[in-house]
């Protein structure tokens, strides 16, 4: 049991660093365009919602 859990956060961590390292390599700060997503995510409803919200959708100026 306790392997399985240290594999999911594996797991997680890996999904973190992926979206950390894509931001970086599309000229965005990783801070700013994570709080970017996760503050409109919510409120995405359809798929050109979630595009808009890729790394290389966004403008490396993200205003907070």
């Amino acid at each position: 049991m306790a392997v399985q859990r240290h594999a999911k956060g594996g797991i997680a961590s890996a999904q973190i660093y992926s979206l950390v390292e894509t931001a970086k390599l599309n000229g965005q700060e990783p801070y700013t365009w994570l709080r970017h997503v996760l503050e409109r995510l919510p409120h995405a409803a359809s798929v050109e919602d979630y595009e808009a919200l890729l790394p290389w959708s966004c403008s490396p100026e993200i205003p907070l």
